[in-house]
């Protein structure tokens, strides 16, 4: 039988992609968790880690195990929460995957407020538009925009993402307002690239209950939503993000609304987490503070 301290090295290792991390986390030395890790592929007869003098990865092999055993480290942290009883509050390294935009502008935020009311929780951030296989990765929870597929995870939705289209009024002054989806094959439109495919994002238009899209043409792609905003604000084109990017923008009368009645359904966002496991402190602080940011003060929960 496999011994429990090995595994739980082995994973803590992985989660950390360090012996030095892991060596803290557990309370050993790096060279302790080293020779555990070295034990374990012993025993099994396969590499676990790719080793070098910066830092350690995980083989296909360790991979595989990690998926398997990374239990083990959630059920240790919930025996110390435990241990420690709930009333000393969320503990541990929250970590968090996150859209860039969306977390800087709305995230963070909420979680300074979260380590500020928490002494003793940590946080590991990710803001990225790529979706990450939290599992796989060794995440607590990430923050999904649009329709969840992944049945291995609970989503709690929290926010709607909604998205305008927007132009300056210079722009508007030297060319005119369009009234509807269809003028706008002449104008500037300025293109999102979606950094998964490298394609232009779609503009999204809605009339009554009707949800259609547009293939738009454009001068400029680019692919970061706030340099998009800055963009139609020097005048360079319309451009359509969501509300949340463009309103600094527009307090400053930089940015304007164009085409209301044509306004896209909003999507939902959604805090995502495994669904086989114990719901560390940590995560569950997260949701509660996530479902009130939008409500107002003294609302009931």
């Amino acid at each position: 039988m496999l011994s429990l301290d090995l595994i739980v090295s082995f994973a803590s290792a992985a989660r950390h992609a360090s012996f030095a991390g892991a060596a803290r986390w557990l309370g050993l030395s790096p060279s302790a968790v080293a020779k555990n890790v070295a034990r374990l592929e012993a025993q099994l007869g396969v590499r676990l880690f790719h080793r070098t003098t910066r830092q350690v990865r995980l083989s296909q092999d360790g991979e595989d195990l990690y998926a398997r055993c990374r239990r083990i480290l959630e059920e240790v942290e919930s025996l110390e929460e435990a241990a420690a009883g709930a009333h000393s509050g969320p503990r541990g390294t929250l970590r968090i995957d996150m859209p860039a935009s969306y977390g800087r502008h709305v995230l963070l935020p909420v979680l300074t407020r979260i380590l500020a009311r928490y002494p003793e929780l940590k946080l590991d951030a990710r803001f990225s538009d790529h979706v990450v296989d939290i599992v796989k990765e060794g995440l607590d929870a990430a923050v999904r925009i649009g329709p969840l597929a992944d049945s291995r995870l609970v989503g709690r939705m929290f926010d709607r993402q909604i998205i305008w289209t927007y132009a300056s009024p210079a722009y508007l002054a030297r060319n005119g307002r369009p009234e509807s989806p269809d003028e706008l094959s002449a104008h500037t439109c300025l293109l999102f690239r979606l950094p998964s495919s490298g394609r232009d994002r779609p503009w999204q238009f809605r009339l009554g209950k009707r949800d259609y899209s547009l293939q738009l043409e454009s001068g400029m792609r680019l692919g970061d939503g706030d340099a998009l905003v800055l963009a139609a604000a020097a005048g360079l084109g319309l451009v359509q993000v969501p509300k949340f990017m463009a309103e600094q923008e527009v307090n400053r009368g930089k940015l304007v609304e164009v085409l209301p009645r044509y306004r896209p359904a909003p999507l939902p966002i959604s805090l995502v987490y495994p669904g086989h496991r114990h719901v560390p402190l940590r995560v569950r602080a997260l949701a509660d503070a996530l479902a009130g940011l939008h409500r107002p003060a003294g609302t009931p929960a």
